[in-house]
């Protein structure tokens, strides 16, 4: 089981250069698979084919330590990938009804 909250925040990030730049959160939750939080950003930056460039770390809900922590296991981005597939799903099916 999965705990998922939908975000209309803004964070602040620096890229790899060190610059400060706004991001929107797409969604925090947390696992109970892997005993972790987690949190999904965009900074609306694209890929080649066009599509938003989505970022995810594990986090400390506590706020103890500040850092994100990188996805360091396939376990974890397969719990990742289900969440965002299940966003789409619920936004689809919004958007249908």
């Amino acid at each position: 089981m999965t705990n998922m909250k939908n975000n209309d925040s803004v964070i602040v990030i620096k890229n790899e250069k060190g610059e400060e730049i706004e991001a929107e959160v797409i969604c925090t939750f947390d696992s109970e698979q892997t005993k972790k939080s987690y949190l999904v950003f965009t900074d609306y930056t694209t890929d080649e084919s066009g599509a938003w460039k989505t970022y995810a770390y594990s986090y400390d809900p506590s706020g103890s330590n500040k850092n994100l922590i990188p996805i360091e296991t396939e376990e974890e981005w397969n719990t990742i990938d289900a969440i965002l597939n299940k966003l789409v799903e619920n936004k689809e099916e919004k958007k249908n009804a």
